[in-house]
């Protein structure tokens, strides 16, 4: 009986420390727009997490940016911002990897989704900006990151290396390259060198 006690307040302990790690929505809409372009920050939708960790629209937006508040589950920071287009792709696989779904299967799915038309990808290339950082450089208090790194993610099914003339490995740092070439989910990633 003493050692379910113990085990029962460790449990509470451990999901009081969970709930912590959600900041408030005011916090986590300024930290989440960071990712996107200052010009888009204001109006941009804002989904992020409520006090059971569930996600949310925190912000409902005008402008057609989507972005998305760091998730408290993972180490460090990461935000997105994207076009509002490219939604119905990332709302998917969200939805599929809570269906318990591996990449892999989340991957099949949407790709074959995507073939039969019963999942819409944007007609033009669709922009992700994506802000990395860690935990120890966010002021919790204010949404402020103090060190971060940027990357760029440019969307278009079906790209190839031939089509676009860009590598599809990456090369030197800071320049584009593109990851799954050919694919359903091809993409042109450029990662700035670090200073």
């Amino acid at each position: 009986m003493k050692k379910l006690a113990i085990l029962l307040v460790f449990m509470i302990s451990i999901s009081a420390l969970a709930q912590d790690k959600i900041l408030p929505k005011d916090i986590q809409i300024k930290t989440a727009v960071l990712a996107a372009p200052e010009m888009y920050r204001d109006a941009a939708t804002v989904l992020g997490y409520n006090e059971e960790g569930k996600l949310i629209t925190l912000r409902e937006g005008t402008n057609g940016m989507v972005c998305l508040a760091d998730d408290p589950k993972k180490e460090g920071i990461s935000v997105a911002c994207y076009g509002a287009e490219l939604e119905p792709f990332m709302a998917r696989g969200r939805a599929l990897i809570a269906e318990g779904k591996s990449n892999e299967q989340k991957q099949e799915i949407r790709k074959q989704e995507i073939k039969e038309g019963t999942l819409k990808m944007p007609a033009e290339p669709s922009m992700v900006y994506v802000l990395a950082g860690e935990e120890k450089d966010l002021n919790t208090e204010t949404g402020e990151l103090l060190k971060s790194r940027i990357r760029y993610v440019i969307y278009k099914p079906y790209m190839t290396g031939e089509s676009t003339g860009l590598p599809t490995k990456p090369q030197t740092p800071g320049m584009p390259w593109l990851m799954d070439a050919g694919t359903h989910r091809a993409h042109i990633m450029i990662t700035p060198a670090n200073k």
